[in-house]
């Protein structure tokens, strides 16, 4: 018995991870489960059983794993998943879904981000609002082909201003948050492919725009590099500050990344895998995060630490991301 009423404890810790600060646990469950604050308090306490009723009710409504609370080694892996669609995707949502997920973490005593990069984190998009721009773009008219979108141009002007407001929240709290990132050389050449697909497709509406983006990107790779220089995370044109040793940047030449994400908050891990680019699957459970972390911690033993020391590897590896830069804008001038 005082082992189930330790997982009951550890059930409402979750909870109160989950809801945003200014929620209260109390009211929440007393409101789930149509009972007094104080029936609430003493199932909290530990001091009354959920009943199973109970604990479907929480467990659904909050989506906590059960078989992970009671340590079910069946070998299955429950994941909670964020599936986008041409008919359900909502930018909004989905950075809003991100912001939620960091905020967790940044309220965490002790948090952490492990970043296996088959794509440039997305976080780091909304340094420039321009690169945001594109990628959003690209992902409504080429990843979920809106049928609005079928004959529509890519402009800068046209920008949703509503974005980057919530890309600079996303961006504020990434920056808080200590992070390791795992990338290769293709992880960048993913993006620059993306541009010169819409170049030679003819999908920007004017080409100075063209230009004005490549601009930006080419500061983008600048400020990446100096962030992995000063080893902590900063907004571009702002002054270099942060805690050191905040932002690890590894350099992997050895297997294909693939957009594995590790999250640290105090004692809870959560993994974060994307399938279609964007859809998201997530899970806590225990195993399989100790088995992502592992993985994760054992690659960057075969990868190139290059911030902060690794000077001679950064150079190398930035300077390839910037000569291909230079490569394109030349083509673009031709």
């Amino acid at each position: 018995m005082e082992q189930i009423l330790d997982i009951q404890k550890t059930i409402f810790q979750q909870i109160k991870d989950k809801l945003h600060p200014s929620h209260s646990v109390v009211h929440e469950i007393s409101e789930l489960l149509n009972i007094s604050y104080d029936s609430a308090y003493r199932r909290i306490r530990g001091e009354k059983a959920l009943t199973f009723e109970e604990l479907y009710k929480i467990s659904t409504r909050f989506e906590i794993s059960v078989d992970t609370l009671f340590n079910v080694t069946t070998g299955n892996v429950v994941f909670n998943c964020l599936p986008l669609s041409p008919d359900k995707f909502e930018v909004k949502d989905w950075l809003n879904f991100i912001l939620q997920s960091l905020s967790l973490v940044t309220r965490a005593k002790d948090g952490e981000i492990i970043y296996s990069a088959a794509d440039i984190p997305m976080f780091h998009y909304f340094q420039f609002p321009e690169i945001a721009a594109f990628k959003v773009f690209f992902w409504e008219k080429t990843l979920f082909q809106f049928p609005e979108y079928e004959d529509k141009l890519f402009r800068l002007d046209d920008a949703d201003p509503n974005i980057p407001k919530i890309g600079k929240q996303i961006l504020a709290l990434a920056n808080k948050i200590p992070t390791t990132e795992i990338w290769n050389e293709d992880t960048f050449n993913i993006m620059l492919r993306q541009v010169e697909f819409y170049w030679v497709s003819g999908f920007f509406k004017k080409k100075d725009d063209l230009i004005n983006l490549c601009d930006k990107i080419e500061k983008w790779v600048h400020h990446i590099k100096k962030q992995a220089e000063c080893g902590f995370k900063f907004f571009y044109e702002q002054p270099a500050e942060g805690l050191e040793n905040t932002f690890l940047f590894y350099n992997n030449e050895v297997v294909q990344n693939d957009n594995t994400i590790f999250v640290k908050a105090d004692d809870q891990k959560m993994v974060y895998l994307t399938f279609n680019v964007l859809s998201i699957l997530t899970t806590n459970n225990t195993i399989f995060c100790n088995l992502i972390e592992n993985y994760l911690k054992g690659l960057m033993t075969k990868s190139n630490l290059i911030s902060r020391v690794g000077e001679k590897g950064r150079s190398q590896f930035f300077n390839k991301q910037l000569h291909a830069i230079e490569q394109f804008k030349s083509r673009i001038c031709e």
